[in-house]
């Protein structure tokens, strides 16, 4: 799970701010294990998100041992095989007009 380090000090102080949609395209496999964490730890997709990066921003892990065994499982389930070192790496793949994309169907 995203963590603090202070869990029972979470749910007291909440912070309004201001969300807003956002259209970011992102790799699918790594999406499915993101909705799937998300799910798993009763969370929307974008409070996973928010937490991650704030995490990251602040230079710490955002996940416990429990989480990272998860989220293993899960990149396995998904067939996720791309790690850190992919960072900035990615490239979209590019369909020709008749080409449909896989798992979709007309």
């Amino acid at each position: 799970m995203v963590h603090t380090g202070n869990e029972s000090r979470v749910e007291a102080k909440r912070i309004p701010v201001e969300r807003v949609q956002t259209g970011v395209r992102m790799e699918k496999r790594l999406l499915k294990v993101l909705k799937a964490l998300a799910e798993y730890h009763d969370m929307t997709l974008g409070d996973l998100l928010e937490g991650i990066v704030l995490h990251a921003f602040d230079g710490k892990s955002p996940f416990g041992a429990e989480s990272l065994k998860r989220i293993q499982d899960l990149k396995k389930f998904y067939a996720l095989d791309l790690d850190s070192s992919a960072s900035h790496r990615l490239t979209e793949i590019r369909r020709g007009p008749a080409e449909p994309a896989r798992g979709r169907r007309k």
